[in-house]
């Protein structure tokens, strides 16, 4: 697969996977139904190792967020300033990742979030992104 990062494991496969066909997917235990991210060999509730990888709505909550005005990597020195936040999923797990399409002085911790696809100041990817939904994205940016 093309966009299949050279570090990808076999536990994290899946994921790789859905974000290539611009699909958010999460593990999901077979045994005791809980959804876990990030990914694992094991369910990180049960102990189970049946799990399997389902897609999700991709929408959650704002839960914290920063503005990050130095690069991490040279590669990224042109993407600063950028947002990058935590998402509580509408299935429960936490993930941190890029927000888009807005400015840090629209945001209000609990704002509504929907995942999109790109490449964050990355030729890797792509990845999933989150933007403002129900009608509050800012214009510009």
């Amino acid at each position: 697969m093309n966009d299949m990062p050279e570090f990808a494991t076999p536990e994290t496969q899946g994921f790789w996977e859905g974000c290539a066909a611009g699909e958010l997917r999460l593990q999901r235990c077979n045994d005791c139904s809980a959804w876990q991210f990030p990914p694992r060999a094991f369910c990180q509730t049960c102990r189970s190792n049946a799990l399997s990888w389902e897609p999700v709505t991709g929408r959650g909550r704002l839960a914290s967020f920063t503005e990050v005005h130095r690069a991490p990597l040279p590669e990224m020195r042109e993407a600063v300033p950028y947002l990058l936040a935590l998402v509580e999923l509408e299935e429960g797990p936490m993930m941190m990742s890029n927000l888009v399409d807005t400015d840090a002085s629209r945001l209000r911790l609990g704002m509504a979030l929907e995942a999109v696809f790109g490449r964050p100041g990355l030729k890797r990817g792509p990845l999933p992104l989150f933007r403002l939904r129900d009608g509050t994205a800012s214009e510009g940016t």
